[in-house]
C-alpha cells in the first residue's frame, strides 16, 4: 500500500475550502436559492460563481479519497475508522446541533416566519429546533435538526468507512490490482465519463437533494471522485497525478472554454425552457468542464507545492474549523449587517473580511480549549 506523503494535496485541500467563503457570501447575492438573501441580489455574480460551483466540492471528495488511503496506510481499519469518526462525525452532530440553528432560524424569519418554531426568541426556537421535525410551506419543506453546509462531512464519514472496510475485506482476495495505462489525452476524458452519465441519466430524474438516503445524482458524482481519489493511490489509477500535471495548460484552456461556452447557454436560454439537444449539450458540457477545472488544479498544485511547505500544513490544520464556522458566521453578518444598508459591493467585501477574520480568531481560540476543539474539527496544538 502506498505511504508516500503528497505535499501538494495539502495546497489543494486549503484551496479548495477556502473558496468556499467568498463562494458562500456570494450566495447572499445572487438569484440562486439560499438560507438569507440580500435586498440587492442579482445575477451579477453569477457568471463569477460558477467558475468554481461545478468543480470546487468534487475536488475535496477526491482529496478526501487519497488522504483516507493514506490514513489506512497508516493506521489501519480500527485506526482509521477510528479517526474518520473522531474527526467528521462528533463534529457533524455538534454541528447539526449548535452551528447550524441559527442558519435556520434566519431563514424561518426572514423567508417564512409563519414556520417559527417556538415564540420568536432564539433560545425559544433552539429548544424547539432539537425536536425533530418536518415543516412545509406548499411544496417547500424544511426538516430540523438539519446539517445545511455540512452535508460534506455527512457524505464523506460513510464513505470513508464504506471504502475502509471494502478494501480490508479486499485484501483477503488472491488478486491484486494492475496499473491502468492511458495516454494523457484519455485522462482529460476517460475519468469524466461516470459525470456525464450522471449529468444525462440521473439528475433529470433525480434532482440534487443532499438528502443522503435519497440523493442519487450527487452520490454518483461525489462517490466516483472519492474513489478515484482512493484509486489514485493504489496501481489502480496512480497516473492521474503525473497526467494531471502534463495537463494542466490544456486542463485549463479547456474548462474555461466550457465555462464559456455555458455562460452563452446560461444567457441565451435564462428563465426559458431550452430545447432537449441544448439541455444535452449544456450538461455535458457542465461534467467536461468539472472534470478539466479538477485536473488543471490538481496539475497546477503539484508545480506549486511540490515540496511541504510550513504555512501550508499550519494553514491546513484550520480550514476544517472554518468549513465547520464559516456559513453561520456569514448568515449572522449578513443579518448584522443589513440594518445599516450598505451599498452591497462595500457589504460583500465587508462579510467576505470579516468571515476570515472571526473564523481564523475562533480556531487559534478553540484549539487550545481540549473538550471544545474536537468539536469544531481542530486537532491539538
Amino acid at each position: 500500500m502506498n505511504t508516500q506523503r503528497l505535499p501538494f494535496l495539502d495546497g489543494l485541500r486549503v484551496a479548495a475550502f477556502l473558496l468556499l467563503i467568498p463562494y458562500h457570501v456570494g450566495m447572499y447575492y445572487v438569484t440562486w436559492d439560499w438560507h438569507v438573501k440580500s435586498p440587492a441580489a442579482s445575477h451579477a455574480l453569477e457568471p463569477f460563481m460558477l467558475m468554481s460551483a461545478p468543480w470546487r466540492l468534487g475536488l475535496l471528495f477526491l482529496v478526501a479519497g487519497a488522504a483516507c488511503h493514506d490514513l489506512l496506510a497508516r493506521r489501519g481499519v480500527a485506526g482509521t475508522l477510528k479517526d474518520r469518526t473522531k474527526r467528521l462525525l462528533l463534529p457533524l452532530i455538534f454541528g447539526m446541533l449548535v452551528i447550524v440553528p441559527p442558519q435556520t432560524y434566519f431563514e424561518l424569519l426572514t423567508k417564512a416566519p409563519e414556520l417559527m418554531l417556538g415564540d420568536g426568541s432564539y433560545l425559544s426556537f433552539w429548544a424547539a429546533y432539537l425536536k425533530p421535525a418536518h415543516l412545509c410551506r406548499g411544496k417547500e419543506c424544511l426538516d430540523v435538526p438539519t446539517w445545511n453546509h455540512l452535508w460534506f462531512v455527512a457524505y464523506l464519514w460513510p464513505y470513508a468507512v464504506i471504502a475502509t472496510l471494502v478494501v480490508a475485506a479486499a485484501r483477503r482476495l488472491p488478486w491484486r490490482p494492475r496499473p491502468v495505462a492511458m495516454p494523457t489525452w484519455a485522462w482529460l476524458l476517460v475519468p469524466a465519463l461516470p459525470l456525464i452519465v450522471a449529468r444525462l441519466a440521473v439528475l433529470p430524474h433525480f434532482p440534487s437533494t443532499h438528502n443522503f438516503v435519497v440523493d442519487p445524482y450527487n452520490h454518483l458524482i461525489f462517490g466516483w471522485l472519492f474513489a478515484l481519489g482512493w484509486a489514485s493511490r493504489t496501481p489502480w489509477a496512480e497516473g492521474l497525478w503525473p497526467h494531471a500535471q502534463r495537463a494542466r495548460w490544456p486542463a485549463l484552456v479547456l474548462a474555461v472554454l466550457g465555462w464559456a461556452l455555458w455562460q452563452t447557454y446560461a444567457q441565451g436560454w435564462l428563465g426559458l425552457p431550452a430545447p432537449p439537444a441544448v439541455m444535452v449539450l449544456q450538461r455535458t458540457v457542465w461534467a467536461l468542464m468539472s472534470w478539466w477545472a479538477i485536473v488543471a488544479a490538481c496539475g497546477f498544485a503539484q508545480r506549486l507545492f511540490a515540496t511541504p511547505r510550513p504555512w501550508v500544513r499550519a494553514v491546513s490544520k484550520g480550514v476544517f474549523c472554518a468549513y465547520i464556522l464559516h456559513q453561520t458566521v456569514i448568515v449572522l453578518l449578513t443579518q448584522a449587517l443589513r440594518p445599516v444598508a450598505l451599498p452591497w459591493g462595500l457589504e460583500a467585501l465587508l462579510v467576505l473580511l470579516l468571515t476570515f477574520g472571526l473564523c481564523a480568531l475562533a480556531y487559534l481560540g478553540l484549539r487550545r480549549v481540549p473538550l471544545v476543539r474536537g468539536l469544531v474539527g481542530v486537532t491539538a496544538p
